[in-house]
């Protein structure tokens, strides 16, 4: 999009808002999937979100963020960015702009814990409504411990087929080759063994009932701290019904801003209180959680794929790519590693 079309859908977009006046358009950092901009007019501002769409990832992340955000603003959700009016034909929408700061590691407590669950109970107290329904399935939502398994696998796969180019592409393809490839093997094998352990089923699929609405990319990486000290979650994109337990597994696995592990028997249990047989969702839960870590080992490794790089280039973040890469490869280690400790 040219800066050109960008100012007059930006500008069409603030007044179906209400929000009148000379516009200022300023680009903000950080987007690792989109472009984002603070529009500010009349003295207030707003979001602006141009969302990167690929032949090789037919997700239409705009619809799937807005409707979700419509949904629980309309339920009386307000932990989230309030939608304000989107542009399909230009893959562009305007929300409510966030004050405040995100959250460093480290500063992970169980008070912010606390928001993040009471943020999941808000949300699925309203999961049994009529337009809940209408609701897709968040991104990568699988309901067997079988499809759980194949979505890991792919990820492993596709990684045999990275870019090895340069010395850094080098050392993480025998990464992958040597390390990755063999620790999956072992947890895979370790999972279809404590499936039989447990006399489950891998083709089971969990009733409609015991699944959850979900912000699919859940943790503290996508939370905004307000200055007075309430959390907001942003980033919906994968959003909607989801297995409980990927959820959990997604948010203590996530590497930007981790969640002490202290947190996480308590959490468990908090996100399935509600949902039928909770001691079953438990026992997937600690099946899962070596799976998805191995799943978060290979999302580090997301930069060494075309995608990736496509994307990072649509963000215009994709200076330093080598330097980048080698950080990534760094962490997938490190996080190969703790995944071997527990």
């Amino acid at each position: 999009m040219t800066p050109e079309t960008l100012r007059r859908v930006a500008a069409a977009l603030m007044g179906q808002a209400g929000l009148r006046g000379e516009m200022k358009i300023e680009s903000l950092a950080g987007g690792a999937n989109n472009q984002v901009f603070r529009l500010s007019a009349g003295g207030l501002s707003a979001l602006l979100k141009a969302y990167f769409q690929h032949p090789d990832d037919p997700r239409n992340r705009l619809e799937t963020e807005y409707r979700f955000l419509t949904f629980a603003w309309r339920s009386g959700v307000h932990r989230v960015p309030q939608p304000l009016a989107c542009d399909p034909e230009h893959r562009v929408a305007l929300y409510e702009y966030v004050e405040g700061r995100p959250i460093a590691p480290g500063e992970v407590s169980q008070g912010l814990v606390r928001q993040a669950l009471d943020f999941y109970h808000e949300l699925n107290g309203h999961r049994r409504e009529a337009d809940a329904a209408d609701l897709p399935l968040a991104s990568e939502a699988y309901f067997t411990l079988a499809a759980h398994l194949r979505g890991v696998e792919e990820r492993v796969l596709r990684l045999a087929k990275l870019d090895a180019a340069g010395d850094v592409g080098r050392e993480a393809a025998r990464f992958v080759g040597e390390e990755l490839t063999e620790a999956w093997a072992r947890v895979a094998t370790a999972t279809r063994h404590g499936v039989r352990q447990l006399g489950l089923q891998l083709e089971q699929e969990i009733a409609p009932e015991a699944r959850c609405l979900s912000p699919s990319d859940f943790g503290f990486h996508n939370a905004i701290l307000e200055p007075g000290g309430r959390l907001r979650f942003v980033d919906f994109e994968y959003a909607g019904w989801d297995d409980p337990a990927k959820l959990v597994c997604d948010f203590f696995c996530q590497e930007a801003v981790p969640v002490p592990a202290a947190h996480h028997e308590w959490f468990a249990g908090e996100v399935v209180r509600d949902l039928p047989a909770p001691g079953a969702q438990r026992e997937r839960i600690g099946l899962l959680l070596p799976v998805y870590r191995i799943k978060w080992c290979c999302i580090l490794l997301n930069d060494f794929l075309p995608l990736a790089r496509d994307r990072r280039r649509f963000t215009q973040s994709a200076e330093g790519e080598q330097a980048r890469r080698a950080t990534q490869l760094d962490k997938a280690r490190r996080a190969l590693q703790r995944a071997a400790r527990t």
